[in-house]
């Protein structure tokens, strides 16, 4: 569900609008910033936990996406927006991951999460993982993610390339996510 926050509720105390990559965005963010930190988001973590029907797999062949689930830790990104531009980049977030008239796997919520590198708390817009939508499953089996992931290919292109795509950006960032290694290991070459 889209919130309706005023986009003067979405920046920062410091005038900023902050924005949390933890998957496609670390890699593929689609929209101008001022710069970019490591940064740590408590109290959710990554995880491939929603069906894809469309930009990674079909509804005959679903692949996987990455949310945010509850629980855990999870460090990403945190890209600043310029306050001006705030407003262009909610709206270009929201059509990309709350697309009208597709079911509404994320949530856009106001999360507080440390910039890494000078320990500053900062609110941020995050989206996470929708658990009351259809397409949420959960804790799979590390094996079933990996089929699912392994035979995915949607309007993005293939499952198994946005996986390693943000294997390897994590890993430039010096983040080893052990479950998205686990899955990896499983894929057959």
């Amino acid at each position: 569900m889209r919130d309706d926050d005023a986009t003067p509720d979405s920046l920062d105390a410091d005038g900023h609008l902050y924005v949390f990559a933890y998957g496609s965005l670390i890699w593929r963010p689609g929209f101008a910033h001022a710069s970019a930190h490591a940064a740590l988001l408590r109290g959710f973590h990554r995880r491939f936990c929603l069906w894809s029907h469309r930009y990674r797999g079909t509804p005959e062949r679903p692949g996987l996406v990455l949310g945010l689930d509850r629980g855990g830790a999870c460090r990403g990104l945190a890209y600043r927006v310029a306050a001006p531009d705030a407003a262009a980049v909610l709206a270009y977030l929201d059509d990309r991951e709350l697309p009208d008239g597709a079911e509404q796997v994320y949530h856009r919520r106001m999360l507080p999460l440390r910039l890494l590198e000078s320990g500053r708390m900062v609110r941020a817009v995050a989206y996470v993982a929708n658990r009351d939508c259809r397409l949420y499953c959960g804790r799979l089996p590390a094996e079933q993610a990996a089929a699912a992931i392994g035979a995915g290919h949607g309007e993005m292109g293939a499952n198994r390339d946005y996986l390693m795509n943000t294997l390897s950006h994590l890993r430039q960032m010096g983040v080893r996510d052990a479950g998205l290694d686990r899955i990896a290991g499983l894929l057959t070459h």
